[in-house]
This record gives C-alpha cells, sequence and structure tokens, in this order.
C-alpha cells in the first residue's frame, strides 16, 4: 500500500489543470452500454474507480480504448454477460449503475453488492422503487442483486423519490431514456455530474427536459447513437485545492473545463472564512494574502456550515473545509447532514492538536487558531484523506499519511498535483 510522507508549514502555490468529474465519468461509462454504438468520453480523469468501471464494462464485452491519457473509446456492440465480476463490483459503488442498462439491452442483469467509500449507510431502495416503477423487477439474493425486465410492462411511468438521490437519479434518467412513453422523476437530484449524465445522454439521441432542476421529464425513444462528450471539470477536486491553498496561506490558478455556476455555493462558504475567489469560465484564481478569518453571523452569533442536496454545499467538500477552519480565527460549527460516518475523521485532527469538539456523528465545532502538529495518520475515505494531506501541510513536523491508494480513487496524478503546488512530498510503499 502507498504512503505519503510530508514535512509541514508549507505553502502551496501555483498551476493546475483540474481533470474531468469523477463522478460525471463513472455513470457515463455504464450508460455507454446503452448503444451499440462507440461513446467516445474526453476529459476522463484516469484514477482508480474509473479504471474498475471500465474493466466491469470489458468484463461484461464492450470493447474499451484509451485514445490519450484522458479519452476513452467504449463500444458495446457485442454484450457477452450480465455477470460482471464479483470483485470489480466490490471495488466501485457505482458498480450498480450497470443493473438498468444490462436489463434493458439483455433483459435482466446480477450485480453484486457494491463497495466504496465507508461514510455511512448508504441505502439503494431510491433504485429499486424507481427501476421497478419502469417495470424492472430488482430481487437481492446470494450477495447480489437481479434485475430482471419484465417486456410487457417495461414502460414510462411517474415517480416521485424520497430522497435527492444522485446515484439513484442517474440510475432511472438512464433507464427511463429507453422506456416507451413519458417519465416524470420528481424530487430528483440535479448536482452537475447529474447534468453532466443527462447532457450526454440527449447526445446520444435521449429527449430530457428539466436538466439543472429537480423535476426531470424524460420521453422514451426506440434506440440511442454513439456520441463524443467532454467531461467538465470536477468541482470537488477544485475545491479541494482551494481550500489546501487557503489554509496554507498560498496562491493558485485553476483551469480546466470550469463552468462558473457550479461554484457559486462554493464561493459562498469560502468567504464565511475570510477567502475570497475570482471566478471566470475555464479559470478560477485564489490568492489567500490574510489570515483565514470566520464571519460571524450578522447578530454575532456562531456561523454554521452545512451541507445538502445541490445546490446547497456538497458533502465531498466537508472534510477539507474542517481542516482550514482550524488555522482560522474563529469558531464555525459544522453540520454534516448527509452521511454519519464522515464527521468522525476529525479525531485525528484533535490528535494533531486542534480545537475541535465532536458534538455527535453529524456536527463538530472547530475553534482557532490551532497549531497542528505532525502525525501518522490512515486515510479512512477518498476526501478525509485529502483533508489529512491539507492537515499535514499545515502542521509542524513530519507527518505520515497511510492507505494513501483511497485516495488516489479520487485524484489522477496526486502527487505529482502536489509537487506542482511546490509541496515537498515522499511517496512510499509500506
Amino acid at each position: 500500500m502507498k504512503a505519503i510522507e510530508i514535512i509541514g508549514r508549507q505553502r502551496a502555490w501555483g498551476n493546475l489543470q483540474i481533470d474531468g468529474n469523477k463522478n460525471a465519468a463513472l455513470p457515463m461509462i455504464a450508460a455507454a452500454l446503452l448503444t451499440k454504438d462507440t461513446v467516445v468520453l474526453r476529459n476522463v480523469p484516469r484514477i482508480l474507480d474509473v479504471l474498475n468501471m471500465l474493466s466491469i464494462a470489458q468484463n461484461l464485452g464492450a470493447k474499451v480504448r484509451w485514445l490519450t491519457d484522458s479519452a476513452v473509446e467504449i463500444t458495446a456492440d457485442a454484450l457477452s454477460g450480465d455477470t460482471p465480476d464479483e470483485a470489480l463490483c466490490h471495488a466501485v459503488r457505482t458498480s450498480l449503475l450497470f443493473g438498468g442498462p444490462l436489463a434493458v439491452r439483455l433483459g435482466e442483469a446480477h450485480i453484486t453488492r457494491p463497495g466504496g467509500d465507508v461514510i455511512g449507510r448508504r441505502r439503494l431502495d431510491t433504485h429499486f422503487y424507481g427501476l421497478g416503477k419502469l417495470g424492472i423487477a430488482c430481487t437481492p439474493k446470494d450477495g447480489a442483486y437481479h434485475f430482471r425486465k419484465n417486456s410487457s410492462v417495461f414502460a414510462a411511468s411517474t415517480l416521485f423519490l424520497d430522497e435527492a438521490s444522485v446515484t439513484a437519479t442517474e440510475h432511472i434518467m438512464m433507464t427511463a431514456v429507453l422506456a416507451p412513453g413519458v417519465t416524470t422523476i420528481r424530487n430528483a437530484a440535479c448536482e452537475p455530474h447529474v447534468t453532466q449524465l443527462a447532457q450526454l445522454l440527449i447526445s446520444m439521441g435521449a429527449k430530457i427536459e428539466g436538466v439543472e432542476t429537480n423535476i426531470l421529464t424524460i420521453e422514451g425513444v426506440k434506440e440511442l447513437h454513439g456520441t463524443e462528450f467532454d467531461i467538465g471539470a470536477d468541482h470537488v477536486n477544485v475545491a479541494s485545492f482551494l481550500t489546501l491553498v487557503a489554509a496554507t496561506g498560498g496562491e493558485i490558478e485553476l483551469t480546466g473545463n470550469i463552468i462558473p455556476h457550479d461554484y457559486w455555493m462554493t464561493r459562498r462558504v469560502f468567504e464565511r472564512m475570510g477567502c475570497y475567489i475570482t471566478l471566470e469560465p475555464g479559470r478560477i484564481f485564489l490568492k489567500q494574502d490574510a489570515p483565514l478569518q470566520i464571519h460571524n453571523d450578522l447578530d454575532g452569533t456562531m456561523p454554521v456550515i452545512s451541507d445538502g442536496p445541490w445546490p446547497q454545499f456538497p458533502s465531498d467538500m466537508m472534510s477539507c473545509l474542517i481542516v482550514a477552519a482550524t488555522p482560522a480565527q474563529g469558531s464555525v460549527l459544522f453540520f454534516e447532514k448527509m452521511f454519519e460516518s464522515r464527521i468522525y475523521f476529525v479525531d485525528r485532527l484533535i490528535a494533531m492538536g486542534a480545537n475541535a469538539v465532536i458534538c455527535d456523528p453529524h456536527r463538530a465545532v472547530i475553534s482557532g487558531p490551532s497549531t497542528l502538529h505532525g502525525a501518522e495518520l490512515i486515510s479512512p475515505d477518498i476526501r478525509a484523506g485529502m483533508a489529512l494531506v491539507i492537515a499535514a501541510c499545515c502542521a509542524q513536523g513530519k507527518s505520515l499519511i497511510r492507505n494513501a491508494d483511497m485516495i488516489y480513487r479520487g485524484y489522477s496524478h496526486f502527487t505529482q498535483s502536489l509537487k506542482n503546488l511546490h509541496i515537498t512530498l515522499s511517496e512510499l510503499d509500506i
């Protein structure tokens, strides 16, 4: 396993080109199996989760070919099976998204229960409700899910999701595009990666209205065709590197397929901490000259930074922002509403010297400024792992972050990106 050793008190500065959104690329790979034609995805992050999803597609008989380091071609003209490899399915949570497309193409699918980050319970009922309404039954059996299309009842439907689940919205949407009739999905998720998946499907011939809203209307078509699509920049990775720079008092210019309105809430939240971002199409700039300062509410009370379904602040950004609060002047309450285990990594910050109180599994108060000291740490998930890297860069002394492979699942060329920001580090095999 990989580990990263960092000598602390380093100022991050430089330029980075941001890869495409991992959470858009993953469902797009599954969606490519809806057509026999070739689908080319560009600006694809070459990370472990993406490689695992592509391996599943190949395992099912699709032909996969990398055209460049960030462009991949997928042709699913002759699928050879409906049961992907168990180990591959367990390695990535979005393996479940092959269920709907395979059932549509082949009539059934058997998907091993998916893996992914351990950040709390992540229920799948919304997937099964939506697919069931479209005429695809799902039955759990022997640690797997069996999807079966009932051809006599496979048709559009009107759905109301009991939660605005991102992956369930994606799964139902990519299945509904081939269901006869008009499907309406209410309380749909509308994160940037959901929008990008809808745009890919539209470019493949799907008819979808209400993109970027929580009501999607989908008119089923007989078949989809091939296409080429450029994936937008990963807004969570953008925020991660902005947070690193803000916490270390540095300077950064981020470029790529950056869509400004994807960052409006991020900008608002960063401003609460005395961090001001220049936001333009294709470019984000931050120069953190002054120490971070928590801005209280107008009546002088402690501010609350909370996450929620889009367009609220994304849960995946919370871990890094919590670390950025440790050198900031003032106190702030972080309220993690989405996952009950994400806050637990704050224990590691406390061990490094952070002045923090974990109120319960969903809330933590950070009071600063605190002086962190180096420590030996284990990355529990992708985003907490990145947060611990930021903490190590802020801390006095040496830190060792084990299980760095977990971080690599979300950030391509990760150590090189840190070196491009003038962070001195060593990568070790431990």
